[in-house]
């Protein structure tokens, strides 16, 4: 796992939909999404599991507060990853709801799933195009510490944004 954990990804999404992902350590990932269903939205301290398929190849997979549920496969020897998501009906017509930080919004989360219908789930199944990839080290919360923003992800590819 330690050509993994703590690496610091941008990927592109072949629909367009760009996310960065922070592999914080074995249990745990932070993330933003730049573009999208849900474009603005991040997250901290979603605990996840993750594995090794083979050699360059590992499986990440949570479900979120939302009642979201995904599995984010990386290639990284092809710079390249397959998701699959599963959003509950009421995200995929009130996305508006989890654009936000939500760790400061989980009793809103947890009220949506329970006043909205969840089924038939939104599914998606998309290949993306990983487009920046460094390790950074694990643990570290300045990685995704502030809400994302338009040219963000550039600023990052740049070397603007963090160390």
């Amino acid at each position: 796992m330690k050509n993994f954990l703590g690496h610091h990804i941008i990927y592109t999404y072949d629909n367009g939909w760009e996310y960065e992902i922070y592999i914080k350590n074995q249990t745990t990932i932070d993330y933003r999404i730049h573009s999208g269903m849900v474009d603005g939205r991040w997250v901290k301290d979603q605990k996840v599991d993750i594995v090794k398929l083979t050699d360059g190849i590992y499986k990440v997979s949570w479900t979120e507060p939302t009642g979201t549920d995904v599995c984010l496969d990386f290639i990284l020897s092809e710079n390249k990853t397959h998701g699959s998501a599963f959003f509950p009906k009421w995200v995929h017509e009130h996305p508006e709801i989890t654009v936000c930080f939500q760790n400061d919004f989980i009793p809103v989360m947890e009220e949506s799933r329970l006043k909205y219908d969840t089924y038939p789930k939104f599914e998606l199944y998309e290949f993306s195009t990983i487009t920046y990839n460094k390790y950074v080290g694990e643990n570290d919360e300045s990685i995704i510490s502030v809400a994302p923003y338009k040219g963000m992800t550039d600023e990052i590819r740049d070397g603007k944004f963090y160390k």
